[in-house]
């Protein structure tokens, strides 16, 4: 349980907030902290909806299986296309972000020589599997608790000498009149939910857990809940801090300019190790999870079976998708730029967030009309989180729709090719979906 938590909670980043911050500060006219609220709002039910399909399905495959076998198996393989595209982009996103803040510290050296020392290192700590991955974990959060500490202490220090006790009151970093757009606010929710994009990767680990009918479950709420309540604070107070977001140096490195008001040099410094520790963490996890939504659509025959259900002997690593999502972390992170990146990434992630809700609700709905009168809650949260997912990826700017309906286009393509029009089953259309 502990390191599903620790494998959760890294593969989001603790400070995951820092990284947006002040791309969310532009897009919601100084009001991130309500976006980051309404996010958390829309990830808990379908968290929620994660645990109760993990329960019922404890293998592996994440947002593939639960469609799959809780819709339809064509329907579980765009799930899980949405989802590749999901986590070969949050390793991307990790390799973006510690490239382009080395680049800042120390502009001599290239940004694709950074590039390609952290997509190499994902990759090699990866093929030598997930318990070198949970150590690295392990010390990766300790180095980030204590930042976060610092920079909470600081922040809460810094206001209070300037503003007094009332000014750690204030209701401005969640709504100013003036100001004030549901619109604006929907769009730049749809970017605030960068922050909590990762919580279901502790489903992928569904064969390597004990007692997956609980711990998924849980860690999945746990992970979200414990995402939002650190990333709300930080928000709160860096607003706080730093009211007029239109000063910042650098939208993309904005946490960086308060670290540096509230702790000169020194916590800047130390603000620079958390954020490379924390992206590169979750560059790490989310090549796991995407080796690992590979592995299984390869097992069940969707995807070749000889390359991407392969497992090395030794490690037990499905090490050829290890390598394949290595590759393609490196192109994205010398193509891409974080905001479009990041877009892109909440594109894949809410199509199968919507699917999972949606298997979810049926499962619960069957259970209902079987006698369980208890399962009309989880069919209302379920459909709640359907709604949220929808209204968010409705949200979101139109150039991360095009290339995202790009990618669903291609397996779209490629399974009508593989079904011969969908005359002809494969993968887990050789089941029944229960």
């Amino acid at each position: 349980m502990s390191d599903l938590i620790l494998f959760g909670v890294i593969c989001v980043t603790p400070i995951a907030p820092i990284m947006p911050f002040g791309i969310l500060q532009k897009l919601s006219a100084g009001q991130a902290a309500t976006t980051i609220v309404f996010a958390m709002l829309a990830m808990l039910p379908t968290a929620f909806s994660y645990g109760r399909m993990a329960a019922r399905f404890p293998v592996a495959g994440s947002a593939y299986t639960y469609v799959a076998r809780g819709l339809h198996p064509n329907l579980g393989f765009l799930a899980g296309w949405a989802m590749v595209l999901d986590y070969f982009v949050i390793p991307v996103t990790g390799v973006i972000y510690c490239s382009v803040t080395m680049h800042r510290v120390v502009p001599a050296i290239p940004y694709i020589v950074w590039a390609v020392l952290f997509a190499g290192l994902s990759t090699f700590l990866n093929l030598r599997g997930i318990r070198t991955g949970v150590r690295a974990n392990q010390l990766l959060l300790a180095v980030m608790t204590v930042v976060i500490v610092a920079v909470i202490g600081l922040a809460v220090r810094y206001v209070w000498g300037e503003q007094g006790v009332s000014g750690l009151l204030s209701v401005s970093p969640f709504y100013q009149p003036a100001v004030f757009d549901l619109r604006t606010l929907a769009t730049a929710t749809s970017f605030a939910a960068l922050t909590y994009i990762g919580f279901d990767a502790v489903t992928t680990l569904a064969e390597e857990v004990e007692n997956p009918a609980r711990n998924l479950s849980r860690a999945t709420v746990l992970v979200c809940l414990i995402t939002g309540i650190v990333s709300v604070l930080l928000v709160y107070l860096g607003q706080l801090v730093w009211p007029k977001y239109q000063e910042f140096r650098d939208f993309d490195t904005a946490y960086l300019d308060i670290a540096q008001r509230i702790g000169g040099v020194g916590l800047f410094t130390a603000m620079v190790l958390a954020l490379i520790l924390a992206t590169f963490g979750a560059a790490l996890t989310g090549q796991a999870g995407a080796a690992r939504v590979l592995f299984a659509m390869g097992r069940s025959g969707v995807l070749p079976r000889r390359l991407f259900a392969h497992l090395n002997a030794k490690t037990l690593q499905p090490n050829y998708n290890v390598w394949l999502v290595g590759g393609v972390t490196l192109a994205g992170a010398l193509a891409l730029g974080f905001e479009r990146a990041g877009e892109l990434l909440n594109f894949g992630a809410f199509l199968a967030f919507m699917g999972v809700n949606l298997a979810a609700l049926r499962a619960a709905l069957r259970e209902w009309r079987a006698g369980l009168v208890r399962q009309a809650v989880p069919a209302l949260v379920s459909l709640l989180g359907f709604v949220s997912c929808l209204s968010i990826w409705l949200s979101l700017p139109a150039p991360a729709r095009h290339l995202g309906f790009a990618w669903m286009a291609i397996g779209v393509i490629y399974q009508v090719i593989r079904t011969r029009g969908y005359r002809a089953p494969f993968g887990f259309a050789l089941e029944r979906a229960p």
